[in-house]
């Protein structure tokens, strides 16, 4: 059975939440081990806020990658069908021929950083017309002023906005913008028994 995705429970906790909904979205509840959601968390919350708090600036890029790495290495025990990889850079664009379009297409999610006023972990789980199926796990219900961003609750298995693919390779910190690229970061995930590629689907190939 599949969970639907959940919301972060604070201001912080993007990155975990993100994290968590990827294999909430991959795998059914009866496959994933606990030590997959123990150490989701254990890893993430790693920065300090400037009154020395800790976990009160979210989660870092060196958290996410040691993460990605962590989760790829658990796939090949056996334990869940998992692989990983981490994508910094310039090799994250959103484009129909990039790679993090294409993963979406074979099945797989990704977790990309960008900004939401400040840099913010999302969850991107399809293309459909030349929009992302993103689940942004920060609570909002109302619309946005980009009438082109629709907010939807009618998916919550899956995503939770509809966003053009012209928003994300901005440089910009504007909504949904991937920001500079030398900051950019995301993490593609798949299940192997699931993911698509030329010997299971002509399709894909083709």
């Amino acid at each position: 059975m599949k969970n639907p995705l959940h919301y972060q429970l604070t201001e912080y906790d993007c990155g975990p939440t993100s994290m968590l909904n990827a294999v909430n979205y991959l795998f059914e509840r009866e496959e994933i081990p606990p030590e997959v959601v123990r150490n989701i968390m254990l890893y993430c919350l790693d920065c300090y806020g400037l009154e020395g708090s800790p976990g009160k600036s979210g989660t870092s890029c060196t958290a996410m990658m040691f993460l990605s790495n962590w989760l790829d290495g658990f796939g090949n025990t056996g334990k869940l069908a998992v692989s990983s990889s981490y994508l910094a850079g310039r090799r994250v664009v959103i484009t129909q021929n990039g790679e993090i379009v294409d993963a979406l297409h074979r099945g797989g999610a990704a977790v990309v950083r960008l900004y939401y006023e400040i840099a913010h972990y999302v969850l991107l789980t399809g293309e459909k017309d030349g929009n992302i199926l993103m689940f942004d796990p920060y609570y909002q219900t109302e619309d946005f002023e980009q009438t082109d961003i629709i907010v939807t609750s009618s998916h919550p298995f899956t995503y939770n906005r509809i966003v053009p693919l012209s928003c994300f390779n901005r440089e910009s910190h504007e909504l949904y913008a991937l920001g500079k690229t030398e900051y950019r970061e995301a993490v593609l995930l798949f299940n192997k028994k699931t993911k698509l590629t030329a010997e299971k689907t002509i399709e894909y190939f083709i």
